[in-house]
């Protein structure tokens, strides 16, 4: 009986105690949610009335006010909650509960410290944001003065009408600016966090970007350089070739009898040699920016070009004749199939020795020509011996009786053998 007694006035002493820590407690948890309730309307109402979700709704991805509105309520419950999170250590303290509140204590610690180089970041971003902005706008207000759009216009006459303002070569060059300001910008408001598991990655890719960016403009301009030059030389040789007649080249061999050109030959050769400038200032843009894979990638385009205009070069060599052979059959000899039989040919030798300058599978090539061959031989002959069996027969039967007749004539005591003194 005295054990249990002992036990009961244990524990009551124990629940007499503890009502002080639990009435500190509930004053803290009080005290807690009226500075939450109380933050919470500040920034809810008072922040409204005072016209601060009008100024949320000025930034490019708030649609209209009430979407400010909704914002500064989003706000108001975060820190609603994140009141009680700060009063929670020193409540779980109070009831004695040092276990569960010490990760707390931590957690908050770490954020609290945290904080300020939070702020610092957002500080370095949005001054570098302003002051990005601004030179942007002193790069576009001098272009303009400079009537930057106006001298390409007339580099471009062939470009629709007048570019809108946001496509304007003006514009584009100044966000080019403000992108490059906002980059260094963007490494401070990192190395500011102090995160470093987030930060250098991130540092050292913006740094990598940031180092390119001298090579990317050398790319830019050979790239642009070698279009005008190909511009200018394909506008120039195009009028040599207009003016040398290259296009009536097929009625000066007899293969057209129109007068009008049927294929605009110095159109195409003009592309091509356009084409071929582009690359080479492409494959050397390329190089400028010292990526390995681009670069091989170039060198192997360079290397394959030469086997490619050649192969081109011999497959409309080889259109060209079988078109010429098929035209000076039909007109000479008036043979239709023998002409369209002599065109495919040719064309099918053009297209083995087109597929043989590529490189292109040189093994299985050579023996698809060979079994083709072997076959028109072979039908050839088939032919020839089938339709020419009766011309045979009636040769091999002059042959017979020519042979039979001198025989008759060699013998003795033929009629036809004079006779003897």
């Amino acid at each position: 009986m005295d054990n249990v007694t002992n036990s009961l006035e244990s524990m009551l002493d124990k629940i007499i105690q503890a009502i002080p820590n639990v009435i500190y407690a509930l004053l803290l948890l009080l005290l807690a949610w009226i500075i939450a309730k109380g933050v919470k309307a500040l920034i809810t109402k008072v922040f409204v009335k005072m016209g601060f979700h009008k100024a949320i709704s000025k930034a490019p991805i708030i649609q209209n006010k009430e979407q400010g509105e909704d914002i500064l309520n989003i706000i108001g419950n975060i820190v609603y909650y994140l009141i009680f999170i700060l009063f929670l250590p020193s409540i779980l303290n109070a009831l004695g509960m040092d276990s569960v509140s010490k990760p707390i204590t931590n957690m908050m610690d770490q954020m609290l410290s945290f904080i300020p180089d939070l702020i610092g970041a957002a500080i370095i971003l949005v001054l570098g944001v302003f002051i990005a902005r601004l030179i942007k706008d002193l790069v576009f207000n001098f272009l303009q003065s400079l009537h930057i759009d106006g001298w390409y216009q007339k580099l471009n006459p062939d470009s629709p009408g007048e570019a809108p303002n946001q496509y304007a070569l003006s514009n584009v060059l100044a966000n080019v600016v403000y992108v490059l300001v906002l980059i260094p910008v963007i490494t401070m408001a990192l190395d500011a966090l102090n995160i470093k598991s987030i930060t250098e990655p991130a540092t050292e890719v913006l740094n990598t970007v940031l180092n390119m960016i001298p090579n990317i403009f050398v790319a830019i301009i050979l790239v642009v350089l070698g279009y005008y030059i190909a511009k200018f030389v394909g506008n120039l040789l195009f009028s040599v070739l207009k003016g040398a007649g290259i296009d009536r080249i097929y009625q000066a061999v007899g293969v057209s009898e129109t007068q009008e050109p049927s294929f605009d030959l110095s159109r195409v050769l003009t592309n091509v040699v356009k084409f071929i400038i582009v690359l080479f200032f492409t494959v050397e843009a390329l190089n400028v920016l010292q990526l390995e894979v681009l670069n091989n990638i170039g060198s192997a385009i360079l290397v394959y070009l030469p086997l490619l205009i050649s192969a081109l070069l011999i497959l409309g060599i080889g259109f060209f004749i079988a078109n010429l052979l098929d035209k000076w059959i039909r007109r000479y000899t008036g043979s239709k199939a023998s002409a369209t039989i002599i065109k495919y040919v040719v064309i099918v030798f053009a297209v083995f020795m087109t597929l043989d300058q590529l490189k292109f599978a040189t093994s299985i090539v050579n023996l698809g020509f060979l079994l083709i061959l072997g076959g028109l031989m072979t039908a050839f002959a088939i032919s020839f011996g089938i339709g020419g069996r009766e011309f045979a027969k009636n040769q091999l039967s002059k042959a017979e009786k020519k042979l039979n007749k001198e025989t008759h004539q060699n013998e003795p005591g033929s009629k036809d053998e004079p006779p003897t003194l």
